[in-house]
């Protein structure tokens, strides 16, 4: 199976997204500095390092947003990043967003799991907001191709930045690169989690790994091979070809704008009925 992703020509697409990421927060968007939330994964790892090559170190603000559910592990691999990319010591910041969650929690009622963990997400994507408004800059995503496809991101919450730089790259892709850039293997390919509760992984939560899943997107989306010629060219289930699309298929909504009922002025007569195919 190794052998279906194409492997990445690693320099010349670090190159390019590091190009690419200057243009568009200097020249297309008019902005100073890249505001980066760091994990200790392996996204936003090389996000980090992308920025820092991009805008300069001095222009890169990393901020570590701790919850309850984060391991101490992947607070010292967030520190190391932050050491590793150089940025000045004002560049950084802990903040952990536990009491904020909790405040919500206060005034909303007692959250299920799914619910804190998406409140933890969007938490963090205000506290990025507000700084990247504080240091003239953009929110630099830290999402994924696969990640974006099945929509294994929380809407409004890490989802909601203002560039993507490694979105047009496969999980597999991006541990590629992150060994590339010089970043430890630990880092490069840990098991990815957005780590909303403990214990979560999201290879547990989606029942297949990001391996296979990229296997299946590739196959699918840029070589449009259907699904039973996918599960034949992997030597895995159909079933489970079909449930990485169908989590395509589902999450389709959450990589689009808020769709707008457009109405013409026209239609708004006082004698104006719903159509009946409508119905």
């Amino acid at each position: 199976m190794a052998g279906v992703l194409p492997r990445l020509n690693v320099e010349r697409v670090a190159d390019y997204l590091v190009r690419r990421l200057r243009w568009y927060v200097r020249e297309y968007a008019g902005k100073r500095a890249g505001i980066v939330g760091v994990s200790g994964g392996v996204d936003s790892a090389v996000t980090a390092v992308l920025t820092a090559r991009a805008l300069g170190p001095e222009n890169t603000y990393l901020y570590l947003l701790p919850s309850y559910s984060t391991p101490p592990e992947d607070i010292e691999d967030a520190l190391y990043v932050v050491k590793y990319t150089g940025v000045p010591e004002e560049n950084w910041e802990r903040i952990d967003v536990d009491p904020i969650v909790e405040a919500l929690e206060a005034q909303l009622g007692g959250m299920t799991k799914v619910e804190r963990g998406n409140a933890t997400a969007r938490v963090r994507m205000i506290i990025l907001h507000q700084r990247a408004y504080r240091h003239n800059g953009l929110v630099i995503g830290t999402g994924d191709k696969s990640e974006l496809l099945i929509g294994y991101f929380t809407k409004y919450g890490d989802g909601g930045v203002d560039v993507l730089p490694i979105g047009g790259l496969y999980k597999t892709h991006v541990r590629e690169l992150a060994v590339h850039l010089g970043l430890p293997e630990r880092i490069a390919y840990k098991p990815s989690s957005p780590r909303l509760w403990p214990g979560q992984t999201a290879e547990g939560e989606l029942g297949v790994g990001y391996t296979v899943i990229d296997q299946i997107l590739y196959l699918r989306f840029e070589k449009m091979l259907r699904e039973p010629e996918i599960a034949e060219r992997l030597g895995i289930r159909l079933e489970t070809v079909e449930k990485v699309i169908g989590l395509v298929k589902r999450s389709q909504h959450k990589r689009l704008p808020p769709e707008v009922f457009h109405v013409g002025m026209r239609d708004l007569g006082s004698d104006w009925r719903y159509p009946r195919e409508w119905f």
